[in-house]
């Protein structure tokens, strides 16, 4: 089967946006006007078709990235629906890697919102172009002039504003189109006539001076239209088109457009400009890689089906039909169902058993998939998240996907011990499936014990294993995942000398270790010289340092951000072995951090807190505390919104807390910021408790 839509009229894009913006909802419009569903899904009636869990159909909230191809005007529209919750942030993270463009909605009566600038930072990093859809135009309250100026304020970007809204809150009756100086309404049965009207009377001063400004972000942004603007020239509606697409693909500007999906308005207009502005996977620049081995030297692969196949694995997904279902996106070349490849991130060679194109939790069986799209596979075993897919005799290595290091962690055990084995296959699946997801046995206490993002991470994954897998499940009181590092430099020996009769054990390093920038990870450098070491024992002396590295010696947690230098040792030629070198090497890891000042690092989260006036001295003593740190507060509409940095370990029952102090008026988001140390009184507590 030949290739069904040219290159140039794919489109794979993300909508994006802080929880409770619309976003589902605006998915589910652009599936029914794109034909492909026939009854729209509505959230709060929990039967959105892209919500397919059913916990997600519970609770209204989007929780895994569903993938769906859809048509509109002759081109490919492959659409991806993320998360706004924080506790799903690698969702998100996963899918802007496989994006070509992003539409952010927001919510026109909340305008940007904490986890808006998240997000909006997430694709930056990835350099996602994006446009901006200003929902629930419809609503009281909603303000489309304040939400443009909050997304220069907050979130840097240069928005280039394309339309408005015809009426306000109750009486919007369309958009009003400023390109192209019309008024759209959109009609019939769930809004699916399109129909322009001439500007009304009161608008046409208003449009002309914002077709003047959106001329001049423009021309100020795109070097072919300034030189026309500075020429005085008359800049014609294509040359202008063109412009747009220029600056909003090299990520100058952010083209700005409103609606109300919800009310049906403003969706096929949105579609329109996807269309318009938003990049091909040929106007993307040629995705990079590397040859394999430590120095393999970099490739670039640009997107054409006669390139050899690059593909990255961006979800995994345990499907309970067809079992795992593989989620990639192609970069180049072409895949057929049957063909073998290597999965070049773990050295596995794989086999397409069968392709799927995805359409929310329908599925359509395809022969092939070409540069551009994004499906699924099954039949593949050894393949997970990040990992990169290559053709066999053209090997190459993209980059993985970076995910944040879990912070909350609780203790499960099943109801039953008929349960137990159950349970630990099903926490395996769950793993696989999220990176930030991560299960562990406690020697100690013979618990399993799984961590991740927050509460609400954890309590939809418990959630899951008792509807998907049946493991019925007590859950403990939810924990903090402390860390160890080190404050000094220090150096220390490890030897291990055993004689016992006969071959006896030999093993003596000696290791320097010192302390890295917060969030860097460890390193481990051998700088032995003149061969005191054999090389063949290095690797053991690694091996044992980060056996150590998994318990510090102040509290019993992970140790991170260290340098790890092996400098000397010496070995016996009879007795010396691998293990007695790991050995050695996991006490001299021992001792160095004992004597390198060791602390106790914990998680601290950004929050942010929307009070009425009211109560903003008790939200404010409140977080003092809590051992916050206030960073500012600001007024938005007629409450008062205050940021703080605040340890994750004082923000248990927060939630409750908060309602009790401000009668419910009150509502908080936060995220994970960054790791500190912990004050001495306090680290002294936590060790005690950890010992008994």
């Amino acid at each position: 089967m030949a290739r069904q839509t040219p290159l140039e009229k794919t489109r794979n894009i993300g909508i994006i946006a802080h929880i409770d913006a619309g976003k589902t909802t605006v998915s589910e419009r652009i599936l029914f006007y794109t034909g492909r569903t026939h009854k729209i899904g509505e959230t709060h009636e929990g039967t959105a078709v892209m919500d397919w869990m059913e916990q997600e159909r519970e609770r209204g909230i989007t929780i895994t990235s569903a993938a769906t191809t859809a048509s509109w005007r002759d081109h490919t529209i492959n659409l991806i629906d993320t998360p706004g919750h924080v506790d799903f942030t690698v969702e998100v993270e996963r899918s802007l890697r496989v994006l070509d463009g992003g539409v952010v909605v927001f919510d026109g009566v909340a305008g940007v919102e904490p986890q808006s600038e998240t997000v909006w930072r997430q694709a930056d990093k990835y350099l996602v172009p994006r446009m901006c859809f200003v929902n629930k135009m419809d609503r009281t309250g909603a303000n489309f002039e304040r939400c443009v100026q909050m997304i220069k304020d907050r979130l840097g970007a240069i928005p280039a504003v394309l339309q408005m809204p015809w009426g306000t809150e109750d009486q919007m009756k369309g958009i009003i189109d400023i390109l192209n100086k019309k008024a759209v309404a959109f009609e019939g049965d769930r809004g699916l006539i399109v129909k322009d009207y001439p500007l009304p009377a009161e608008y046409v001063d208003v449009v002309d001076a914002a077709h003047t400004l959106l001329i001049e972000t423009v021309s100020e942004n795109d070097d072919e239209l300034m030189q026309a603007y500075l020429e005085g020239r008359q800049i014609s509606l294509d040359e202008l088109v063109k412009g747009i697409r220029r600056a909003t693909i090299g990520n100058k500007i952010a083209p700005v457009l409103c609606g109300s999906a919800l009310k049906d308005k403003g969706v096929q207009t949105l579609l329109d400009a996807v269309i318009a502005y938003l990049p091909s996977p040929l106007d993307i620049p040629p995705v990079i890689g590397h040859e394999l081995g430590e120095d393999g030297a970099e490739i670039q692969r640009p997107p054409s089906d006669d390139e050899p196949l690059t593909a990255i694995a961006f979800k995994v997904v345990a499907d309970p039909f067809v079992g795992r279902l593989v989620f990639f996106r192609v970069y180049s070349g072409v895949v057929h169902s049957g063909d073998q490849i290597v999965n070049t991130t773990r050295g596995k060679r794989e086999r397409f058993g069968r392709i799927v194109k995805m359409h929310a939790n329908a599925r359509e069986e395809v022969a092939e998939v070409y540069t551009g799209d994004i499906a699924a596979a099954i039949g593949f075993k050894d393949t997970f998240t990040g990992d990169t897919l290559s053709d066999k005799d053209h090997l190459i290595r993209l980059e993985s996907i970076n995910f944040p290091e879990p912070v909350i962690s609780i203790a499960v055990e099943p109801k039953t011990r008929d349960d137990q084995a159950k349970m630990g296959e099903a926490l395996q699946k769950l793993a696989e499936e999220d990176p930030t997801f991560r299960v562990r046995n406690d020697e100690e206490t013979g618990q399993t014990v799984i961590h991740g993002m927050g509460e609400l991470h954890l309590e939809v994954l418990v959630d899951r294993m008792r509807r998907e897998y049946k493991v019925e499940a007590n859950t403990g009181k939810p924990q903090v995942s402390y860390r160890e590092t080190v404050t000094r430099k220090a150096k220390a020996e490890g030897r291990f000398v055993r004689q016992t009769g006969g071959r006896g054990q030999y093993g003596h390093c000696v290791l320097e270790i010192s302390p890295r920038e917060p969030g860097s990870g460890y390193l481990f450098e051998d700088k032995t010289v003149g061969g005191s070491i054999p090389r063949e024992y290095i690797g053991a002396v690694r091996r044992g340092v980060e056996m150590a590295m998994t318990s510090g010696v102040k509290a019993g947690y992970p140790v991170v951000d260290v340098g790890v230098a092996v400098i000397d040792g010496s070995y016996h030629e009879v007795d010396s072995s691998e293990m007695a070198f790991e050995t050695a090497g996991s006490i001299g890891m021992r001792e160095a951090m004992a004597a390198a000042g060791p602390a106790l690092m914990e998680p601290v989260m950004k929050v942010e807190i929307t009070t009425p006036e009211d109560y903003f001295g008790d939200v404010l003593g409140d977080i003092s505390g809590r051992r916050g740190l206030v960073q500012g507060s600001e007024m938005r509409a007629n409450a008062r919104v205050v940021s703080a940095m605040v340890p994750l370990a004082e923000l248990f029952g927060y939630s409750t807390d908060l309602r009790s102090m401000s009668q419910g008026r009150a509502v908080y988001s936060m995220e994970f910021d960054h790791y500190e140390q912990v004050p001495a009184s306090i680290a002294e507590e936590i060790s005690k408790r950890k010992a008994s």
